[in-house]
């Protein structure tokens, strides 16, 4: 019994769990695992953590930071994914892990993924709104395509345009239209052309291809700088039935650089025969024009005024004349009844005027020295200077004697 114990092997928690994980880490080197995210934490140092499940069993996934970097899309609670990924147990809680180093979604590809994503948040931005879109000029006189300069696309702009209206200038901004660089020049193109400021309208494009070849037009870095250009742009990526992040944002969505350049270069002839067109219709009205006014000339030189226009002139002198004579009866009768009034209104106050009362024997006595009108004897007493205004001169006297009474 004592040789049994002395053999026993006890590990320590921290060495049973080093040798499951070796355990593990070979037995899984790599497995694909379909299953829902859950409890989904993006670090600040760039690692996302989350749980992928199923119905009936759940297990803890990370994802470091140089794996994710290559994620074309964002990842979110809910979403159905299969993860390439080594099976590994964290030592410190003792939970094992998938340590994930590709993630695809499922059922959609990633590609797709991702073009509804930045479909989505830029929808949101409204970058896509009809408000900041640009018309197209009628007429342009130049024309700057961003494509690349060995494609179809330009050929066959360049073919519509020597066809269609050969005065058209078409310059080339030449770029990648696939690969990882391609989103950057086409970005810098369209940027270019603005700082330039040398082109009327703008072709954005290239001819058709798989999703793959046309993804530097689904780039965000390309809708941006659609949306900030100030020349109006059309996208014209692929066929009528692929559509890019490019054709949302442009001012016009052209079906193929064909129909773009059909739609910006109108037909020479078409327009020769809208001006000839317009021409006819314009000579027709000045001629129709032409003819009103001779038989309104006509008809004024008959008119009786233009026969004798020194009659038309004699008859409003008269008339003057009556006029004047009638104002002047009239200015008259004003004069004579304001002079009446004015009479009337001088006889009134000259009969106020106390010069006159005093005319007709009465006079005002002062008391002195403030000069106050004495209209009762209780206000002077004996030994006051007084002084007496008549009709014609005063007088000054001292008061004798003062008796309170009726006259």
């Amino acid at each position: 019994m004592k040789s049994e114990q002395r053999e026993k092997h006890v590990y320590t928690v921290s060495e049973l769990t080093r040798d499951i994980r070796v355990i593990i880490e070979d037995a899984f080197p790599g497995v694909w695992v379909e299953g829902e995210i859950s409890n989904f934490i993006l670090h600040t140092s760039g690692h996302i953590y989350f749980s992928l499940k199923d119905a009936s069993a759940i297990v803890r996934c990370a994802m470091f930071k140089r794996a994710n970097e290559k994620l074309k899309f964002s990842l979110k609670n809910g979403m159905k994914v299969i993860v390439l990924g080594s099976v590994s147990l964290y030592e410190a809680r003792g939970d094992y892990q998938l340590i994930i180093e590709e993630l695809e979604p499922r059922g959609v590809g990633a590609l797709q993924l991702q073009f509804q994503q930045l479909k989505e948040k830029l929808q949101k931005e409204g970058l896509f709104d009809e408000r900041y879109k640009t018309p197209i000029p009628f007429l342009p006189t130049r024309i700057g395509v961003v494509t690349s300069p060995t494609g179809a696309a330009i050929r066959d702009i360049l073919s519509i345009a020597r066809r269609r209206f050969a005065n058209v200038e078409i310059i080339i901004n030449p770029v990648k239209v696939q690969g990882v660089d391609a989103k950057e020049e086409i970005a810098a193109a369209i940027r270019q052309f603005n700082e330039l400021g040398n082109i009327d309208v703008m072709i954005v494009g290239r001819g058709g291809g798989s999703l793959e070849d046309l993804w530097p037009f689904n780039e965000e870095v390309v809708a941006r700088a659609i949306f900030a250009s100030e020349i109006p742009v059309i996208s014209a990526v692929g066929h009528e039935i692929d559509f890019t992040i490019a054709d949302f944002v442009a001012d016009f969505r052209a079906s193929t650089p064909s129909a773009a350049a059909e739609l910006v270069i109108p037909k020479k002839e078409d327009l020769k025969r809208k001006v000839d067109t317009a021409t006819a219709h314009l000579n027709h009205l000045l001629s129709s024009l032409i003819c009103t006014c001779k038989e309104r000339l006509l008809s004024l030189q008959s008119a009786h005024v233009l026969r004798r226009p020194l009659n038309f002139i004699v008859q409003r002198e008269q008339r003057i004349d009556d006029l004047r004579k009638e104002m002047s009866v009239r200015i008259g009768h004003i004069l004579e009844m304001s002079a009446q009034k004015r009479d009337g209104i001088e006889a009134k106050l000259e009969a106020f005027n106390p010069k006159r009362i005093l005319e007709r024997g009465y006079s005002i006595t002062l008391k002195l020295p403030g000069g106050e009108v004495i209209k009762d004897v209780s206000a002077i007493s004996r030994g006051d200077r007084v002084e007496t205004r008549l009709g014609k001169g005063q007088f000054w006297s001292r008061i004798e004697e003062v008796e309170d009474g009726e006259c």
